[in-house]
């Protein structure tokens, strides 16, 4: 990554999350002694050159009182997956759908979804009707409830000051 001093900094600036106020891009920009504007758009562009993959929100769904998560995987078919994983999302039933290639033979789901809720029988309530979604209860799958947690944080690309 060939980024200027200007960019590293701004990504030092944001990699750690942003601030808690009404307008944090505002804030960051005080901080730097940039233009809120230019603080859009350098993201904007960072995330189009690909210099930073992803930007996003990382909840601490605990702390908000969402007790019991699993992960629930399934073996589809490769071309019913998309369509799939996006009825899925479309339920508002998940926060993470994604597709992974399986690793036969251990291992042979290829879509998986991320649900979380106030308690475990909130989560099986969610399976039961994401499998009541056409096609879905034809196709293997496993629930993985999460047993402990892990520290949260986003992807780090510059060293912070």
């Amino acid at each position: 990554m060939g980024l200027s001093e200007r960019d590293q900094r701004l990504i030092a600036a944001v990699q750690g999350g942003l601030p808690f106020v009404f307008e944090p891009y505002r804030a960051i920009a005080l901080d730097l002694g940039e233009s809120e504007e230019w603080v859009l758009a350098r993201l904007k562009e960072l995330l189009a050159n690909g210099d930073i993959k992803r930007f996003g929100v990382v909840v601490r769904h605990h702390e908000l009182g969402f007790k019991a998560n699993a992960m629930v995987v399934f073996d589809i078919p490769d071309d019913a997956v998309s369509q799939r994983g996006k009825a899925i999302t479309e339920t508002g039933l998940v926060t993470l759908c994604y597709r992974r290639p399986r690793v036969p033979p251990r291992w042979p789901y290829n879509l998986f979804c991320m649900i979380h809720g106030k308690d475990r029988e909130t989560v099986r309530g969610a399976i039961a009707d994401i499998r009541q979604l056409d096609g879905m209860a034809e196709w293997p799958h496993a629930v993985l409830f999460s047993q402990r947690r892990f520290k949260q944080r986003g992807a780090r690309y510059v060293e912070e000051p």
